[in-house]
């Protein structure tokens, strides 16, 4: 996703200790996103930025509804998100880190920019499945649906009764 220029915060003003930031995702960032399945919604992100002479350290926070369609009916989904990530930044320069947690910034750096981890914490924060609460889904669709059930016993496989069998009998001493 590409940086949006809202989300991005100047640190290097900032004294040592913690800061707060709150940005409103709107369209903008859900169009930005390039997620066809995400169709707007109305997501806070509190950011808590604790900042000392060589780490930053972000905890963002997300809350809010984002507008889905439902994978069962088709019908617009009002889904609420409620995510956390946290993202460490190095200012000591340009190592480079096998973590994904931590991120190494160069030393020339001023300002942060977190469109990237806040796009991370709500795609993490969003399940794979969205559908409504049980008996929300369309009503029309919910009928047409429970027509083209299919109701059948599954036939044993006779296969399985012979090991049953061979499990069931009593070693010979």
């Amino acid at each position: 996703m590409e940086p949006l220029q809202d989300h991005t915060i100047a640190f290097s003003g900032l004294k040592d200790g913690t800061h707060t930031f709150q940005f409103t995702l709107g369209q903008p960032f859900f169009d930005a996103s390039g997620e066809e399945e995400w169709e707007g919604g109305n997501v806070t992100v509190d950011v808590t930025l604790d900042k000392s002479t060589s780490l930053l350290v972000a905890n963002i926070h997300t809350t809010g509804p984002v507008a889905l369609r439902c994978d069962h009916c088709n019908a617009p989904l009002d889904f609420p998100v409620d995510g956390t990530q946290r993202q460490i930044f190095s200012l000591l320069g340009e190592e480079q880190y096998d973590d994904d947690e931590l991120v190494s910034l160069n030393d020339r750096a001023h300002s942060i920019n977190l469109t990237h981890y806040i796009y991370e914490c709500l795609r993490l924060a969003l399940p794979i499945r969205h559908v409504h609460a049980p008996g929300q889904c369309d009503p029309e669709v919910e009928q047409v649906l429970s027509k083209l059930i299919v109701e059948h016993e599954p036939i044993p496989d006779p296969r399985w009764e012979v090991l049953k069998d061979l499990k069931n009998k009593e070693p010979k001493s």
